[in-house]
C-alpha cells in the first residue's frame, strides 16, 4: 500500500493557526509506529496548470502564478502568497491526484485489488474555481475528480468530515449530477455561506460522538446509493474537542469510529477510496496528528485484512 507525501507539504506561510509541520510529523508518527515502511513512501508529481484549469478559472491561475493578488484575494485566502506556497500547494493537489489514480487502477504504483489512495495532505475544499478561501489555494479534491473523469471514471462521491462546510467543493459540482458532495460539519461555523451540496448536515454546537456518529450512520447508505465508482474521504481533525478552529467536540476516540465508518462503508461496497486529511488545528499539535494517524492506520489495517482473509 503505498501512501503518499512529499516534504515539501511544510511550507513556509509564517506564525499561523494553520501547522504546515504537521505533515512531516504524521510520517514519523507512522513509520516509528510500523504502521508503514520508508518504501511504502511515494513523493507526487506537482499538478499541471492544465489538471488545475479542470476546476479553476484561468484568471485566477494566472493571479496565483505570477503573485498578482489583490489584498482581497489575499485577506480571502487567509495565507501569504509565495512561490512557495503556490508551488507546494501544486504539489499538494498532484498528491491527491496521485492517490485518486492509485486507488482507482491508474497507476503504475498500483496494487491490485487494493483499492486505496492515502495521502498525507489535500482535502482543500475551500477553493472555488475563480478564487481561494480559508487556508485552500486549489481544490485537489475537486481537480482529482476532473482526472477521474477524464479518464472515465465519471461517478464520483465526496464524504467531507471536516468541522468546517465544503463550501467551495459543493459550488464547483452544484451542476454535476455524477458527483455526489457530502458535507457534515458544524452549521454555525466558518463558512458562513455554504453552497448547497447532494447532502449537507449541518451539526449544533457541542454535537459530541453520539449525535455525530449517529447522522453519519444515516448518511453513508444515501452516498452509496449514488453507485460511485470511486469516493473521496475528507478526514478532518477538526472536529476534535480541544480543535481552535471547531466546536463540535468529538473525542479522539469517537472520530477514529467515523474513519472506521466511512472506511468500512466504502469497502462494503467495493469502491476505490481517496483519503486526505483536511484541515486540524487543535492547541497541541500532537493531537492533530494522532488523529490524522490514526484515520491512516485504520485505512491500512483495513486493506491488511482484506487481503489476510482473500490469501486463505
Amino acid at each position: 500500500m503505498k501512501v503518499v507525501y512529499a516534504a515539501r507539504y511544510q511550507i513556509d506561510i509564517g506564525p499561523h493557526v494553520f501547522p504546515t509541520r504537521k505533515y512531516s510529523l504524521i510520517l514519523q508518527s507512522l513509520l516509528d509506529a510500523g504502521v508503514i515502511q520508508p518504501s511504502d513512501c511515494l513523493e507526487p508529481d506537482p499538478a499541471g496548470w492544465d489538471d488545475l484549469a479542470l476546476v479553476h478559472t484561468s484568471e485566477y491561475l494566472t493571479k496565483m502564478r505570477h503573485g498578482a493578488m489583490s489584498a482581497e484575494d489575499t485577506a480571502q485566502l487567509e495565507l501569504p502568497w509565495s512561490i512557495e506556497m503556490v508551488e507546494g500547494f501544486r504539489l499538494m493537489v498532484g498528491g491527491t491526484i496521485t492517490a485518486a489514480r492509485i486507488a482507482c487502477g491508474l497507476d503504475e504504483f498500483s496494487i491490485r485489488h487494493s483499492e486505496f489512495g492515502i495521502h498525507l495532505g489535500g482535502g482543500l475544499h475551500h477553493a472555488f474555481p475563480n478564487h481561494g478561501e480559508g487556508f485552500c489555494p486549489f481544490n485537489d479534491v475537486a481537480v482529482a475528480a476532473r482526472v477521474l473523469q477524464a479518464r472515465g471514471i465519471e461517478r464520483i462521491a465526496i464524504v467531507d468530515l471536516d468541522v468546517h462546510h465544503g463550501n467551495g467543493t459543493a459550488f464547483t459540482f452544484e451542476s454535476d449530477p455524477r458527483v455526489f458532495t457530502f458535507s457534515m460539519h458544524q452549521q454555525h461555523n466558518y463558512p458562513m455561506w455554504k453552497p448547497r451540496g447532494s447532502l449537507d448536515i449541518g451539526l449544533s454546537d457541542g454535537a459530541h460522538d453520539a449525535t455525530f456518529l449517529s447522522e453519519l450512520a444515516r448518511a453513508l447508505p444515501r452516498v452509496m446509493a449514488h453507485a460511485p465508482q470511486c469516493v473521496f474521504y475528507l478526514a478532518g481533525a477538526d472536529p476534535y474537542e480541544d480543535d481552535q478552529l471547531g466546536g463540535l467536540r468529538l473525542t479522539r476516540a469517537g472520530l477514529r469510529e467515523r474513519d472506521r465508518m466511512v472506511i468500512a462503508a466504502v469497502r462494503a461496497a467495493g469502491v476505490p477510496l481517496v483519503i486526505t486529511l483536511a484541515g486540524g488545528y487543535a492547541r497541541h499539535v500532537e493531537d492533530t496528528v494522532a488523529i490524522h494517524a490514526a484515520t491512516i492506520e485504520e485505512a491500512v489495517t483495513s486493506g491488511s485484512n482484506r487481503r489476510d482473509r482473500r490469501d486463505r
